[in-house]
Formats: structure tokens, sequence, C-alpha cells
């Protein structure tokens, strides 16, 4: 079993703004992993779906925290992004693409379906009123 080479955890406010902040976080991250652009830009876009759908959908764009925690092990990341808003009342909809629960906000209903194409694995585990937490991995220099 390979051991946990590095870790971090971090929280902050679940405001629009911070969506790029924990796009960059994350990707300075994992750079200790030597990933191409391409994997980069991927893990970025999928942080950032993860990230959006705590403010938009968890939340509903009110007050609250969102939490990220991303471990190396080998050459495997796995990043978990979790909120403690309204929560996903059916996960396996939720997954289907196109599905949206904000059509008024012009949503595209493409979040998961981008996690899943961009990193390797992608759990959603969910209670209503409780919270989501999003738990995505991807092996570097695979690709």
């Amino acid at each position: 079993m390979e051991q946990l080479v590095n870790e971090m955890k971090m929280e902050f406010l679940a405001n629009s703004i911070n969506e790029g902040f924990a796009r960059v976080a994350v990707g300075a991250f994992v750079t200790e992993l030597n990933p191409t652009i391409d994997e980069l830009a991927d893990i970025k876009t999928a942080v950032s779906e993860a990230v959006t759908n705590c403010i938009i959908h968890g939340y509903e764009q009110k007050e609250g925290r969102i939490w990220i925690q991303c471990s190396i092990v080998g050459k495997q990341v796995e990043i978990s992004i979790t909120d403690t808003g309204k929560g996903i009342r059916d996960i396996q909809q939720a997954m289907e693409p196109l599905f949206t629960t904000k059509p008024e906000l012009e949503r595209s209903g493409m979040g998961f379906a981008f996690m899943e194409a961009f990193m390797d694995e992608v759990e959603v585990v969910s209670e209503l009123w409780k919270g989501t937490c999003v738990t995505m991995r991807k092996t570097i220099g695979e690709g």
C-alpha cells in the first residue's frame, strides 16, 4: 500500500469570488506531481464545478462555508469538496447530463458530467438539509 505523500485542508466562504481561489489553491497543491497542462486544467475545472455546485445549489447563493481536503498518495490526488447546504434529493438524477434544478439561472446541468469526464473517479454523498461531499480522484501521469 502506498504511503500518504502530502495533504492539505482549507475552508472558505461560499462566495462565487472564491471559486477561482479554490481552483488555484488545488492546482498549486498538485504541482508536486508534475502534472501536464491538460491534467492540471482537468483538475481545476472539476474543482470549479464542485465549488460552484456548493454555492449555487447547496447554499442557493446564501451564506455558507465550503471545505476542501486534498491528499496525494503515490501519483493519485484525492480532492473532497464539502458543504453543509441543502443536500441533493436524488443523486443519480442530479448526475445525469443536462439535469438542473436551476434552469432560471441558465445552468447547463453539466457540472457532474464535467467532473466525471475530467477525473478518474467521482463519488457523491449527500443528505437532505445536512450537506454534500463530492470526492474526486485522478492519477497523474497515466493519460
